[in-house]
């Protein structure tokens, strides 16, 4: 979810859910390191629970990292071990990451000796077109070993060569029951499952075998479905909240924003753009808050344009 899941994200995400834990886009430790820190970590008060997902392979760098994260407020700090992309198998982290399992125990010790916030680990199921079982079972096991108790597992291979990052979310095939095997063959852990999975129904099956469902893209294409999970899966009582209350909480928000830090109302209004996906007149709705000859309008103008032109 890289460049999607930033602080304005999180906050419209967290107005649709207050139970469902967060996690930022992959931040990786040269960024912190050498960069902007508060750019890459600043958060907002309502976002928590959020995690922090470090992008790293050395020890002493992603242990620094993680102090970082705790001093600005995350509630978890989560290591990629998943990512396929090109960018990211050169800084030597990521998916290829799976083939150095010693090298990941060793990073989440240095993090969990750092901090005092759970250290969890994000990974596939296996590397390029290796199918063995056995792979990733070891995986699991030496990075357990050293203090890991979550694995947030994508049910599919990351190919490092021959597929796009797009490619490597479509072509390798998802194979939920090496996740479900994980869950039979480390009880005590906690497994979390992700990959494909677009409806409550399907969340509510994978809750019979493992632990726990991370779902991405299609959360952030129809992110109204966030407003459901309190009741569905942690049994809180219906939130009282409309599509129009949550936009308007967003109106407000960029208000905010622009006089606190200047930032254009556009680089936040593109995380909602799916807040009435499926309803009549979505498309002409969205048209409008996409459209950035308006940029010279304030929010709540564009709201009132884009509710004018609704059915």
């Amino acid at each position: 979810m890289l460049d999607w899941t930033d602080r304005h994200c999180r906050y419209f995400h967290r107005l649709l859910s207050r139970r469902a834990r967060l996690y930022s886009e992959m931040v990786t430790t040269g960024a912190l390191m050498h960069g902007d820190v508060e750019r890459h970590l600043q958060l907002n008060a309502q976002e928590e629970p959020v995690a922090l997902q470090l992008g790293g392979s050395e020890p002493a760098d992603l242990a620094h990292c993680a102090r970082l994260g705790a001093q600005w407020g995350y509630n978890e700090i989560n290591l990629n071990c998943g990512c396929p992309s090109e960018r990211v198998r050169r800084g030597a982290f990521g998916a290829c990451l799976m083939t150095a399992p010693a090298l990941v125990a060793d990073g989440v010790k240095a993090m969990a000796d750092a901090v005092s916030l759970p250290v969890t680990v994000k990974h596939r199921i296996g590397i390029d077109k290796n199918e063995s079982y056995s792979f990733v079972r070891d995986f699991v096991g030496v990075v357990s070993q050293a203090g890991c108790q979550v694995f947030i597992v994508h049910a599919r291979n990351a190919w490092l060569s021959g597929l796009s990052p797009k490619e490597n979310r479509d072509v390798p095939p998802l194979r939920y029951e090496r996740v479900h095997q994980l869950k039979l063959d480390f009880p005590d852990l906690s497994i979390v499952i992700n990959g494909g999975i677009r409806s409550s129904e399907e969340v509510d099956a994978q809750l019979c075998v493992v632990d726990g469902v991370m779902l991405g893209r299609e959360s952030y294409h129809n992110p109204w479905w966030l407003s459901a999970w309190d009741t569905a899966f942690f049994g809180d009582a219906p939130l009282n909240i409309s599509r129009e209350w949550v936009e308007e909480q967003m109106v407000h928000y960029m208000e905010r924003e622009a006089v606190a830090h200047g930032t254009p109302w556009p680089a936040i209004a593109r995380h909602m753009l799916g807040l009435y996906h499926g309803q009549p007149g979505a498309r002409r709705w969205r048209q409008v808050w996409s459209d950035h000859h308006l940029k010279a309008l304030s929010p709540a103008q564009v709201m009132a344009r884009a509710h004018a032109r609704l059915p």
